[in-house]
């Protein structure tokens, strides 16, 4: 494997849809109707939403890459999560995703220390994850990372709602490497 790790750019946008739509649909396309499915790929996987966040300096994109072919990528950005105690300036990993034959590689985990440089490149700050309240694997990853459970909402896939669960790690903790985590 011959993997590398860079900024995505606006070119990126047609590779970014395909690997955020083939690894969503992997990882929890079993969990919705045809038609949520597609309306949520449509929705938040189209190459025009990957064109807004890398047109937006506010949010920074990293492409993982195999002999030049998209195999995973991190966004980190401005939080939006539905959270009383998010505030202006608050960072957000807002995706993370691995092709599943790169799962268990220390890609993932390389890709969310490019976001958490990234997202305290001027300092320490809040940082939030939302994540699947089922996929308990990311929520021990984020715990060793000091990230704590602070909430929870639903997150709209088509007509179907899934307990979703908020993560913060506040700015108070020393910045440090998770290297090999």
């Amino acid at each position: 494997m011959t993997a590398r790790i860079r900024r995505a750019t606006a070119a990126d946008a047609a590779a970014l849809s395909r690997i955020g739509a083939s690894t969503f649909v992997d990882t929890f396309g079993h969990m919705y109707p045809p038609q949520d499915l597609q309306a949520f790929l449509d929705e938040s996987h189209a190459p025009q939403a990957y064109l807004r966040y890398l047109a937006d300096d506010a949010y920074a994109t990293w492409l993982l890459e195999d002999d030049g072919e998209a195999v995973g990528y991190a966004l980190a950005g401005p939080s939006g999560l539905p959270h009383p105690d998010v505030a202006a300036g608050d960072g957000e990993l807002k995706r993370l995703y691995v092709a599943p034959a790169l799962h268990n590689g220390g890609w993932g985990s390389q890709l969310f220390q490019q976001a958490l440089r990234w997202l305290e490149r001027d300092g320490p700050r809040t940082l939030w994850i939302s994540v699947w309240s089922e996929n308990f694997g990311a929520q021990r990853f984020y715990a060793r990372h000091g990230f704590e459970k602070a909430g929870e909402y639903e997150f709209p896939v088509g007509r179907i709602r899934d307990r979703e669960f908020i993560f913060k790690r506040p700015a108070s903790l020393p910045r440090r490497e998770y290297a090999g985590q």
